[in-house]
């Protein structure tokens, strides 16, 4: 595997340097149940507007019914790898609380997403988080009410063996980790 360590500007926390979204999961280990625990524990105390948390989860282990459910709402690519993953977490928003819109909920779920992302990587899980999936699919297989709407799905699990990788998956892991520069995102630094 090469080096997936992020070339920084400023110097940053080595968890987020080191913390890359691989394709390629172990298909038969397990998850690690203990740092799928801390994983949700670290959202569970993300930043909440008013303290509303509106995030929800819903854990699906390979080999379940629920995973498999997920596994059908995702497009495209997604499906040919994420399947792999020991589970699939879809982040869910409620949109409403007592009947007022949370314009912030799908912000604050961004956030849990990412304090799940970074703890599970600090405990040696693997994360992928995809947009490429069928909201309503995951909607109707898990009786989500009007107020909530799946925001991203996350593969999380082992790391797998790249040189067990297809071509496809393999040119995809191999490629450069780039991000534009901080001035080009800057709106305004006065």
């Amino acid at each position: 595997m090469p080096n997936r360590t992020a070339s920084t500007d400023a110097p940053i926390l080595d968890v987020l340097t080191e913390r890359w979204s691989t394709r390629i999961f172990d298909a038969s280990a397990p998850i690690d149940e203990q740092a799928l625990q801390s994983a949700l524990e670290a959202a569970r105390w993300s930043p909440s507007a008013s303290n509303t948390q509106p995030w929800r989860f819903i854990v699906a282990r390979r080999g379940s019914a629920s995973h498999a459910s997920v596994v059908d709402a995702l497009m495209g690519f997604n499906r040919a790898w994420a399947a792999d993953a020991a589970a699939l977490v879809v982040f869910v928003a409620t949109t409403q609380q007592d009947g007022k819109e949370l314009r912030w909920a799908a912000y604050d779920v961004g956030q849990a997403a990412a304090h799940f992302t970074i703890q599970a990587h600090a405990n040696g899980l693997s994360t992928h988080q995809m947009g490429g999936f069928h909201a309503d699919r995951v909607a109707e297989a898990f009786g989500l009410a009007d107020d909530q709407r799946a925001i991203t799905v996350m593969a999380v699990g082992p790391l797998g063996d790249i040189d067990a990788a297809g071509d496809d998956l393999r040119a995809r892991e191999e490629a450069p980790r780039e991000r534009r520069p901080v001035a080009e995102s800057v709106l305004v630094d006065d």
